[in-house]
């Protein structure tokens, strides 16, 4: 009987920890900023699940993209990387900056969509807005 308790236990805490994961992004609260030794602003603002439901993305790959020797893998998605993989402090190769990066994808899609916040202080809100335990 203990064995068995102890076999319905474990199955429980593996599940909470598989969907713990697969939760983890839609529990975002801010843009992972920790690969910038000195920002210069705050972190962003970014419900990853709130976004998403009002922007209607549906396809990760809307947003998390893969390119391959300069051309948009179509399809392919790279959700379950950071952005910082690819992305270094400084652009290189034709590769745009971890900054560079962020601001074209999620600045150039709210102002191809007229849509979204575009101004530095509408998603770079001082810490008073968002505690750290937000993360």
């Amino acid at each position: 009987m203990q064995k068995h308790s102890g076999f319905i236990v474990m199955s429980i805490l593996a599940a909470i920890l598989v969907v713990g994961a697969a939760g983890a992004q839609e529990d975002m609260q801010v843009v992972d900023s920790d690969v910038f030794e000195t920002p210069q602003r705050e972190k962003s603002i970014f419900q990853h699940d709130q976004h998403n439901e009002a922007a209607g993305i549906e396809e990760c790959n809307t947003c998390h993209h893969i390119y391959e020797d300069g051309k948009l893998i179509e399809g392919e998605s790279s959700e379950d990387q950071r952005c910082a993989d690819c992305h270094g402090s400084r652009s290189s190769d034709g590769q745009p900056s971890l900054m560079s990066a962020y601001h074209r994808n999620c600045k150039g899609c709210h102002q191809e969509r007229k849509s979204g916040p575009v101004m530095c202080g509408e998603c770079h809100q001082w810490k008073s807005v968002v505690s750290d335990d937000s993360q």
